[in-house]
């Protein structure tokens, strides 16, 4: 099949959340100097600020799914969109360091929330043919909204706004906020609710609208697997039956960040000062790195369904082990500095091609229809948890010994490359009804 226009359309939109999600979480990095300048912030109350935004991802993505099982996928998205405004103006307008951290707090919300609910929509009104990349769009635009991030950070600090410099790069994001929430309006609410809403008949449009060439047939293996016609449309996720695709949703999600890769993307500009470059210098390097992970996000995404999760997954963990490792040796060792900016481009070449392209993707797949929300929550949830942990503790860490956190990060890398390599099963060209068949679970 080919892919369909209307499909692409809301795909794109879906993902959307995605960029802002990006941009929200990478654009810290260059407002990290100026807010301790004008706050007057420690080392720990600067962490406390960067992380103020992942504590309301770890309640976004917690409690994503109660809306998402409730008010349907696509119209939870436009309360997301509601809150990234929100945040963008309060940021912008913050008249204390409590206001400022009260509307991180309130975007980190809206980003938590997108991160469940933005994929989840996507695999839901994708033909397995099609699905990794689709899904994988949304990490696309999250890397996407990195880049746009460093960039909008650099040439906002070429604009000479001086004291008002952090505020415009914080607001600046209500534009894209503004623009997500009202192109919501024209995207279809996800088969697959719709017919645990017992709406069968708009579920089978919906299908047909988006190119399903069997659509018939999709909508009643749907129909199978949900238990519509006997009212089980919903269970709760913490059964021994589920046990597989929780181990695997929490795994993804805790080894995506033990990475390391946001503690590096939150306080860039601090690693590179630390290693001798100005500010300027520091801004543009940035925008080098996040132009890496926009190029090899986009390669994963044009081979995750041929060659795989899994395959992606085993390549980066050794690329980013290696990375991770060279770093630790600059940092200890205070020397060959001017090499740290290429092995974190390959750090993020590593992670974009296998981590950054697939945990979305996969925490999409691995849990069935009656449960995705809830399952899609948890594995959310526990990469939220894990990153407010590292980003709201590296500074204290790194203060003490810069080399320290990479030398973990390369550690839990290697750890995480058993992991997959024995008890991650492979999802590609997978229905998501087969997928359940597949682990097990009736």
């Amino acid at each position: 099949m080919t892919l369909n226009g209307y499909l692409v359309k809301s795909t794109i939109v879906a993902a959307l959340g995605g960029l802002l999600f990006g941009f929200d979480t990478a654009v810290i990095a260059g407002t990290t100097r100026a807010l301790t300048e004008t706050y007057r912030l420690t080392p720990g109350s600067l962490g406390v600020t960067v992380a103020a935004a992942l504590w309301g991802t770890i309640l976004g993505a917690m409690f994503a799914g109660i809306p998402g099982d409730r008010w349907g996928r696509r119209d939870s998205l436009r309360v997301m969109a509601v809150l990234y405004l929100i945040s963008a103006l309060g940021c912008a307008f913050a008249w204390d360091w409590y206001s400022l951290i009260f509307f991180r707090f309130v975007g980190g919300l809206g980003i938590g929330g997108s991160s469940v609910l933005g994929p989840m929509y996507i695999a839901e009104i994708a033909p397995a043919k099609w699905r990794g990349r689709l899904v994988g769009l949304f990490q696309f635009d999250v890397v996407f909204g990195i880049l746009l991030a460093y960039f909008s950070n650099y040439v906002i600090g070429l604009a000479g706004f001086g004291a008002a410099e952090w505020r415009w790069k914080l607001g600046v994001s209500g534009i894209p906020a503004a623009f997500f929430m009202l192109m919501l309006f024209g995207i279809p609410r996800s088969p697959r609710w719709l017919v645990k809403q017992r709406r069968v008949p708009e579920a089978r449009e919906v299908l047909r609208l988006t190119g399903e060439p069997n659509f018939e047939e999709e909508l009643q293996d749907i129909v199978t697997s949900i238990d519509a016609e006997h009212g089980h449309g919903d269970e709760p996720l913490f059964q021994h039956k589920y046990r597989v695709p929780i181990f695997l949703a929490v795994a993804i999600g805790m080894f995506n960040q033990l990475s390391g890769i946001n503690a590096i993307l939150y306080y860039l500009n601090d690693i590179f000062a630390q290693a001798g470059f100005s500010k300027v210098s520091s801004d543009l390097q940035a925008v080098a790195i996040g132009a890496t992970n926009l190029l090899f996000t986009m390669i994963a995404m044009s081979v995750i369904d041929r060659i795989g999760r899994k395959t992606l997954l085993l390549v980066g963990s050794v690329g980013l082990a290696i990375s991770l490792a060279g770093v630790t040796a600059i940092l200890a060792m205070h020397t060959h500095q001017e090499l740290l900016v290429w092995l974190l481009v390959g750090f993020i070449a590593s992670f974009a091609f296998s981590q950054g392209a697939v945990i979305w993707v996969y925490l999409s797949e691995v849990f069935p229809n009656r449960v995705r929300a809830k399952g899609q929550s948890l594995g959310s949830f526990t990469h939220w948890l894990m990153n407010a942990a590292i980003a709201g503790t590296f500074p204290l860490v790194a203060a003490r010994s810069g080399a320290t956190p990479f030398a973990f990060f390369a550690v839990m890398m290697a750890v995480q490359f058993f992991v997959v390599l024995f008890w991650f099963p492979e999802t590609k060209g997978v229905t998501l009804e087969q997928m359940q068949k597949k682990m097990g679970i009736a």
